[in-house]
């Protein structure tokens, strides 16, 4: 029988020999759920590596359809894709499960409401973020504090990206950096900036790398710090959030309120660059720019 034939650990060898995985991380990582939230430029990077790693259920959930614009940047999709007209979610599915035929794919082509996301996001064990709005982000932050499933933050534009891996209960959530989401109009996207695919590969792989520590029962190598990239200049940056944690206030995992989960709140940021957008506050023009994010810090301690 060849080794392709039985779901063992076979074809997973190279990464089993690298010592933090090993058999037992491997073994974890096939019993692992994880909800990949957008498949778009983030996402695909996202749900291709899991699925090579072998993270035995992966549940996609995008709205859109591939167009040739994504090509660029989102891995996962071809020309073909392009003339089938295909939900993204299903042409996903369909391209993993030629990668790896052992391994769950569900495929749900939705948007990411309050009405759902309980339901999308019941039985997994992380969360995903290849999302494009700051709404979907906020909703994802309520039901990680809320059922305790950490989540792990991606985004970019140009050529700048971050990530923020939540772990409710142990570090700042997405509210504790972004109380408010930003007025219609002050984000740009996409259509506006522009996007590297090099700055997409990086953020997701990072985004994947931490999820795999924690499925693989390493939570506690994780990143505790907002990570940033500027790869067209050359800089990355690591910003210790803990003291906006610790100063208490934050409505989501200080308070234990869910005005998002709830549907009492709604996000009022513009989507520029369409359906298929990649969106961010970058750091240098966001409403929370770094200066004053450092200020904040020094002035809590």
């Amino acid at each position: 029988m060849s080794q392709f034939d039985t779901p063992d650990l076979e074809r997973y060898i190279r990464q089993v020999r690298f010592a933090p995985i090993g058999v037992e991380g491997q073994r974890r990582l096939l019993a692992a759920r994880v909800l990949v939230c957008g498949c778009g430029a983030l996402g695909s990077v996202l749900a291709n590596t899991l699925a090579r790693a072998g993270v035995g259920h992966l549940r996609i959930v995008d709205r859109d359809f591939v167009d040739l614009t994504n090509l660029q940047r989102q891995v996962l999709y071809d020309e073909a894709d392009v003339r089938s007209g295909l939900p993204k979610a299903v042409a996903a599915k369909s391209h993993l499960e030629r990668i790896n035929s052992h391994i769950r794919i569900e495929a749900i082509v939705a948007d990411v409401h309050h009405g759902n996301v309980l339901e999308l996001a019941d039985g997994v064990d992380v969360i995903v973020d290849g999302t494009d709005n700051f709404e979907t982000r906020y909703l994802l932050n309520d039901v990680s504090v809320h059922l305790g499933i950490p989540w792990i933050y991606g985004g970019c534009i140009g050529a700048v990206g971050q990530t923020m891996t939540i772990l409710p209960g142990e570090t700042p959530c997405f509210r504790c950096l972004h109380p408010e989401p930003p007025p219609p109009g002050a984000v740009e996207t996409c259509d506006s900036a522009g996007i590297l695919g090099p700055i997409v590969n990086l953020v997701a792989s990072v985004q994947a790398c931490e999820a795999m520590k924690i499925l693989a029962g390493h939570r506690d190598v994780t990143s505790r710090v907002l990570q940033m990239f500027e790869l067209w200049d050359n800089r990355c940056r690591q910003i210790r959030l803990d003291a906006l944690r610790e100063a208490g206030g934050c409505e989501a995992c200080g308070r234990r309120e869910f005005p998002w989960l709830s549907g009492q709140r709604a996000s009022h940021s513009a989507v520029l660059c369409g359906r298929n957008a990649v969106q961010l506050s970058p750091p240098d023009r966001s409403e929370l720019p770094l200066d004053a994010l450092e200020e904040k810090l020094r002035g809590i301690g």
